[in-house]
């Protein structure tokens, strides 16, 4: 069964188009939205277990730009790494993406939740991008966050699946049971409607990567690292966006990790967690707009040119 999106019709409203890109030794699906024509390209991250369709509600919301979607390798519909689906691998994979798609204008960067630490990681590499845009960043190590214990059930439940027999591990990490009882704790919004349109979102996609290793490195890598671990690296103009009721990274750390990235913003959204992207994506859409729309200072040019 299908939920409705909420946000379908805004979504239906902009031209898309879809293409694969040879990147890192696999295959790479992407989804191109908006007037091709647009001076701004926005490329997007998606978090751990994701894919495309997570930050469809964002891109929704963004019509005057072009902006790119993929599924990260290993998950969704592109293929896995030839190398470790490690952060190392990601940040990799992640230069070889903007690198091919970008074109002469402005280049924007987004990552959200795990798909913020690639970013991070990849700026540290030298990622040539005009603006960084983090939603919902991994600002801390992910066991110090509000609801730490759950991590570390986390870490139990993936540690089971990698000690049981491949067949076993595989069905263990797609259980729907751990998947429903994960976006029950995640979701804050009181509607009903928009509660059960998650629920079913992750139903859909939290299950579709491409087998057992990918999901446990990926979620090694994503309890392992943060973004204030690259932050002294941050040259590049950026916009943080978080949450006061985020189980993952408290209102804190994203103060200090603000405080670390030399040319940054934080907006604090209210009332919503690590879902920005499925319960306020016109809010987050609405401070991507004004930050890209602010005058950049005349002697900044893209990190890593």
């Amino acid at each position: 069964m299908i939920v409705p999106s909420p946000y379908a019709a805004q979504l239906a409203r902009l031209p898309v188009s879809r293409r694969s890109e040879h990147l890192a030794g696999g295959t790479t699906e992407l989804w191109v939205y908006g007037p091709p024509d647009a001076d701004t390209t926005i490329i997007l991250v998606h978090g751990f277990r994701g894919d495309h369709h997570g930050l469809e509600p964002i891109v929704a919301q963004l019509p005057r730009y072009r902006t790119i979607l993929s599924d990260l390798p290993g998950f969704g519909e592109s293929t896995p790494l030839t190398a470790a689906h490690d952060v190392d691998g990601y940040s990799d994979w992640l230069l070889e993406l903007v690198a091919r798609v970008r074109r002469p204008g402005r280049t924007v960067v987004l990552g959200h939740s795990f798909g913020s630490i690639i970013v991070a990681a990849a700026v540290a590499k030298g990622l040539r991008a005009d603006d960084i845009v983090l939603v919902n960043p991994i600002a801390a190590p992910a066991l110090s966050g509000p609801r730490g214990i759950l991590t570390r059930l986390a870490v139990f439940y993936y540690w089971a699946s990698a000690k049981l027999p491949e067949r076993l591990g595989f069905a263990l990490v797609k259980t729907p049971i751990v998947t429903r009882i994960m976006s029950v704790t995640m979701a804050k919004t009181r509607s009903t409607t928009l509660r059960r349109w998650i629920h079913n979102q992750h139903d859909l996609y939290f299950g579709a990567f491409s087998n057992r290793d990918v999901v446990l490195d990926a979620f090694r890598a994503s309890i392992s690292h943060d973004v204030s671990e690259y932050a002294h690296e941050f040259h590049t103009r950026t916009l943080l966006i978080a949450a006061d009721r985020d189980d993952i990274t408290p209102v804190e750390a994203q103060n200090e990790l603000q405080q670390k990235i030399a040319d940054s913003r934080l907006v604090m959204l209210s009332g919503v967690g690590h879902l920005v992207h499925y319960e306020m994506p016109d809010r987050a859409a609405d401070a991507i707009a004004s930050f890209l729309d602010e005058k950049p200072r005349a002697d900044r040019e893209p990190s890593g040119a």
